[in-house]
């Protein structure tokens, strides 16, 4: 295997996430995707297990998942199946609908994750909350969201104050933590959006179980929510069938803890973004067009945390870009 890795490594131009570059390596037996962590790749989500211990977990309960051919620790490296199809934001971007099949293959997903045995899950943080104390899981979503914004907080202060992004950004989040209805925890994915996603053959494929937790299932539906962009008729769709769906154990509550799950993510959004984009704009190597579709993108995140700021105003998209323009001329070296 590792000449596979070898040759993913010369040919390290993939697709590319936030963590992990994915390769294609074409084999006598056909292709496979070799998964690679990209070193130094800033944190910003919760991550608590590896990747491979959840795959080899959720293999005989959940259908619709890329197959685990090989791991490797040392070089840290995966082996997966190729999954031949179209991803859905290739098909299907923000802004147009998905398939119908994709809103039932979500609802399935998600209640094919509550057969997965608790313990048959890799060995969890010590600090873990226990099974159903909703309030502590949450409290870990938004100290790690935190973490970020104190991590950033010096090098982006200007840029932060001129997005509108308070000082105390986390303070509408925290708020609605004590309130959430204790449920049973379950796997979640927790980043089902169109990226990783694989539309074939009338069914969708779901990739990239990285950030996968042991967790609020309400809390999985608000991150697919936020991320995927639905329309009104679409979210429905998914609502309900989810409600239907999933054991009554796992959706009590739900609708007052979906809104406080969906204020972090848009703060949290807002945040991370704001720095992601920036860095991505600074860097050079996009073309105008995306730069110009990230700033639309980060223009709407910061309206969607605006609003539990209470702005009075919203900003627009000329002066994002130009915001984010100015911090990134300022950040640059200078060239020799």
């Amino acid at each position: 295997m590792i000449d596979l890795y070898n040759t993913a490594v010369q040919a390290r131009n993939g697709a590319s996430g936030f963590y992990n570059d994915n390769i294609r390596v074409d084999t006598p037996s056909g292709p496979v995707i070799v998964r690679i962590p990209i070193t130094g790749a800033d944190t910003m989500d919760l991550r608590i297990w590896p990747e491979q211990d959840v795959l080899a977990a959720l293999a005989p309960h959940v259908s619709h998942v890329p197959r685990l051919l090989y791991a490797s620790p040392e070089p840290p490296f995966q082996v997966h199946e190729f999954i031949a199809g179209d991803v859905l934001d290739h098909i299907a971007p923000r802004g147009t609908r998905v398939p119908p099949a994709v809103l039932e293959d979500v609802v399935d997903l998600f209640a094919q994750l509550t057969t997965v045995p608790l313990d048959r899950l890799p060995e969890l943080p010590p600090s873990w909350p226990a099974d159903a104390d909703t309030t502590a899981f949450a409290r870990q979503l938004s100290d790690v969201t935190e973490q970020v914004y104190d991590s950033f907080r010096k090098p982006y202060h200007s840029l932060f104050t001129a997005l509108g992004i308070p000082e105390d950004p986390l303070a509408p989040v925290l708020a609605g933590w004590p309130e959430l209805t204790p449920r049973p925890f379950t796997l979640v994915h927790a980043d089902v959006h169109r990226k990783n996603m694989i539309f074939r053959d009338g069914h969708v494929v779901f990739l990239d179980w990285e950030l996968a937790l042991q967790g609020d299932p309400v809390y999985e539906l608000a991150v697919h929510f936020h991320k995927m962009s639905y329309y009104n008729d679409e979210r429905q769709a998914v609502l309900d069938g989810w409600v239907k769906n999933m054991p009554a154990r796992y959706t009590q509550g739900w609708e007052r803890d979906l809104d406080i799950y969906l204020t972090h993510e848009r703060v949290k959004s807002a945040i991370v973004d704001t720095v992601r984009y920036t860095q991505l704009i600074a860097g050079g190597r996009l073309s105008a067009s995306e730069e110009d579709q990230l700033i639309g993108k980060l223009t709407g995140k910061l309206n969607a945390a605006g609003a539990k700021w209470k702005w009075s105003d919203t900003v627009s998209t000329a002066y994002v870009e130009t915001r984010v323009r100015q911090h990134g001329r300022a950040c640059k070296p200078p060239t020799v």
